[in-house]
């Protein structure tokens, strides 16, 4: 389990840096030919994982609703975020996965609903959570690099 998250947290500081480094307008900005921007990539890690961990192991997600609703697949991005949002999105990319670990390490996973990703990956237990959830951060960190070369 470890080597699952320790690469995920290495990821989430990285994507902390460029949460806090980059100018809001560069942050909200949708390039031609794109979807989304860099917050909604960064917001939807967030929300994914704990869509993936939480939700379907039957606990209680440690975000607010709102922030699923409003970064979870499916969704797009509004050209819109408060330094609030993007301050508690910021904290939530570290504290998640320190949650996620003192939960995984204290039994909290004892059951899980499968799941076929989009990429048609089941997921039958937390473990084939974490793992699968590390190459989707992986890509959003892709689509984020490709992002900030646009801009």
């Amino acid at each position: 389990m470890k080597n699952i998250l320790h690469p995920t947290l290495e990821n989430r500081k990285h994507l902390y840096k460029i949460l806090t480094e980059t100018p809001k307008e560069k942050l909200l900005k949708i390039p031609e030919g794109f979807r989304n921007n860099i917050w909604w990539n960064i917001a939807h890690v967030v929300v994914t994982q704990q869509l993936l961990a939480y939700k379907l192991s039957g606990l209680q997600m440690r975000i607010p609703e709102a922030l699923v609703d409003k970064f979870k697949k499916g969704t797009v991005p509004d050209g819109k975020a408060t330094d609030e949002e993007i301050k508690e999105v910021g904290a939530f990319l570290i504290s998640t996965i320190e949650w996620l670990e003192e939960d995984y390490e204290n039994g909290l996973f004892e059951s899980y609903n499968s799941y076929t990703t989009s990429v048609n990956v089941t997921l039958n237990n937390i473990d084939d959570a974490l793992a699968f959830n590390l190459f989707h951060e992986g890509l959003h960190r892709g689509a984020i690099l490709a992002l900030q070369k646009l801009l």
